[in-house]
């Protein structure tokens, strides 16, 4: 299952004093990465962290994520959403316009 999950800070962090964590989080996002449950990675404009994923369910890519050092710090929490492959082309192509090969 495809899964994206966006990152929100809470308020009020001071990110000024947390280099430690914030490699810890670095070597465990890295550690995500190799073993593919983590497809992408990407920041916001304002440095939110959005992941791509790939996960058995909404339920598994939460507890992975529940793992990371700056989610069990209580310094940022994630919106996890499933990702559907786009429909909408079926709006436009019929399936007698299709020719086999």
């Amino acid at each position: 299952m495809k899964i994206i999950a966006i990152e929100k800070e809470f308020k009020d962090v001071d990110w000024s004093n947390k280099s430690d964590i914030l490699e810890q989080e670095a070597r465990h996002v890295h550690g995500l990465y190799i073993s593919e449950y983590l497809r992408e990675i990407y920041f916001t404009e304002d440095n939110n962290a959005v992941l791509i994923m790939e996960c058995k369910s909404l339920e598994h890519a939460k507890e992975i994520l529940d793992e990371l050092p700056l989610v069990k710090a209580k310094l940022i929490k994630f919106k996890i959403m499933q990702l559907n492959p786009y429909s909408g082309y079926k709006r436009i192509i019929k399936k007698d316009n299709i020719q086999e090969k």
